[in-house]
């Protein structure tokens, strides 16, 4: 695969914005909702439970291959005074390669400089890849928090401490 770099980029680079169209047609395929598949209504809440507003970035990062081709995404945002991780995902072919554990630690930093205690993010029984990674990398489950209890009330929440 060669040299991974880890690159801050905008919330709006065209290859950040890709990366996460294709997220959701991931998510949309293996939880079957989206429209047409669910009631118009309910799309439309979880589309506003799901939307992350620019203003509350605090990071976003790629993972790019040495001639610049994207294979992974990670964002970090203010959720009121939390600190979540957004939109981890890495393309099918660079998965169990470390991406994802490199982009986290990425994150992890961003948030420990900025003065986070902790991060919490919001997956789902059907990313057991991403759970089982959250697992071993020492996240710990907590209940469903705002915005995902009322259209995402299964979700499965992680909180990690960060050391000092």
């Amino acid at each position: 695969m060669g040299e991974v770099r880890i690159e801050p980029v905008a919330w709006e680079d065209p290859r950040a914005v890709e990366l996460r169209h294709l997220m959701d047609l991931d998510m949309r395929e293996r939880y079957g909702v989206g429209p047409g598949r669910e009631p118009a209504e309910l799309t439309a809440k979880r589309a506003r439970a799901l939307a992350v507003s620019r203003s509350q970035i605090r990071a976003v990062f790629l993972a790019l291959l040495p001639d610049g081709t994207p294979i992974g995404h990670i964002a970090l945002r203010m959720l009121g005074d939390e600190w979540e991780v957004k939109r981890l995902l890495v393309t099918p072919a660079a998965r169990r390669t470390g991406i994802a554990q490199a982009l986290l630690a990425e994150v992890e930093r961003v948030a420990r400089e900025g003065g986070a205690a902790r991060l919490i993010l919001q997956a789902g029984e059907k990313q057991p890849e991403a759970v089982a990674l959250y697992r071993k990398l020492g996240w710990s489950p907590i209940p469903v928090y705002e915005p995902y209890i009322e259209t995402m009330p299964h979700s499965l929440c992680f909180e990690k401490t960060l050391a000092g």
